[in-house]
């Protein structure tokens, strides 16, 4: 393999001679301090609440071994749950800013045009109708596929119209959405209680199997992130730019369709349709850093922060019954989704 050269002075981080990626001094900053936020957050997690484990005790649990309650805590309780978080809000994160990047629409994300949806559908087929058959990450991501066929011949043109995609996206999600909620009016009460909870997105109970399936598909995806991450920085200039380039745009953005798709889909198949983190991080990641990019990595350290946030406040919440994680971030992704889309019709996109 290749050795990843230093940031060279003008920026570019090379990985041999095919992958030359643009880096920012401003994206290096925040990184490192996402990174840190992303600690900090972790450490209070484990910490805070009745069951925590106590801040002096913590490194020693963490790196020497724990016994008693601080391993039912670290190993079963708050542990896997923190690992899924991570990984979790780091693939939304990244699937946002693929999708954004391709479709050069700040609403272009899995959550407004139908593909969470359609992954939820497919994954509760799976789990509720064949159960032990398939694994539940096949279903949600035949279900992600699903959706995202769906959309492209409903718009007529593809994914390169921004105000049909997101009309077609809002018409998918609610098919979908209406499918999913036929599934649990179908099966049994206990059951469509237990899938309810999921479909909100959830981090409740979650097991180091979730972890490593979600951790799994991180590692598989993003190498091939990298290598399509220079294409799409320079696919940012245009089709006829990128193609005069030799970035190959169409190829790019299909690619970059398909690895957006899987990311939701791994990301649903372990904690639900978590909403809004795939919509909030990248543009949250674009301000931070500035100028033009994707921005992938920072998209997908915003995405982490934010998820083990909103699950750190579902946690230490006052509010009666535990309420699930997605419920936290649908109220703060729909009040900027509000104004994303306040802000695009002023500026004449939709």
């Amino acid at each position: 393999m290749t050795p990843i050269r230093a940031v060279s002075p003008r920026g570019v981080v090379t990985f041999g001679r095919a992958v030359a990626i643009p880096v920012g001094r401003a994206s290096v900053v925040v990184v490192i301090v996402t990174v840190a936020l992303i600690v900090v957050a972790a450490v209070a997690t484990l910490s805070l609440g009745r069951l925590g484990i106590p801040l002096a005790d913590l490194p020693g649990a963490v790196f020497g071994g724990a016994e008693g309650k601080e391993a039912f805590v670290l190993e079963r309780l708050r542990g896997p749950r923190l690992a899924v978080a991570v990984g979790t809000g780091a693939a939304l994160g990244l699937s946002g800013a693929l999708f954004q990047t391709v479709t050069r629409n700040p609403l272009g994300s899995p959550d407004v045009i139908g593909l969470s949806a359609g992954a939820g559908a497919g994954a509760a087929v799976v789990a509720l109708f064949l159960p032990g058959v398939l694994p539940v990450p096949v279903g949600a991501l035949v279900g992600a596929v699903g959706a995202m066929a769906l959309l492209y011949v409903s718009t007529g043109t593809g994914f390169r119209n921004p105000g049909r995609l997101i009309v077609a996206g809002i018409g998918v999600t609610a098919v979908s959405t209406a499918f999913t909620q036929y599934v649990v009016y179908a099966v049994e009460r206990d059951r469509a209680t237990a899938l309810t909870a999921y479909l909100n997105g959830s981090l409740a109970a979650r097991s180091w199997e979730h972890a490593a399936t979600i951790w799994a598909v991180l590692l598989v995806v993003a190498p091939l992130v990298v290598l399509v991450a220079g294409r799409l920085v320079i696919g940012e200039m245009g089709d006829e730019v990128a193609a005069a380039l030799g970035a190959e745009p169409a190829r790019t953005r299909a690619v970059s369709v398909v690895l957006s798709v899987v990311l939701s889909a791994g990301a649903v198949s372990v904690a639900g349709p978590v909403a809004f983190i795939a919509l909030t991080a990248p543009q949250i990641a674009r301000r931070l850093t500035g100028g033009p990019g994707p921005h992938l990595v920072s998209a997908a350290l915003v995405g982490a922060l934010l998820l083990v946030l909103a699950d750190l406040a579902a946690q230490q919440s006052p509010v009666p019954g535990n309420l699930p994680v997605g419920i936290y971030t649908l109220a703060v992704g729909g009040l900027y989704l509000g104004y994303l889309l306040t802000r695009e019709w002023r500026k004449g996109s939709l």
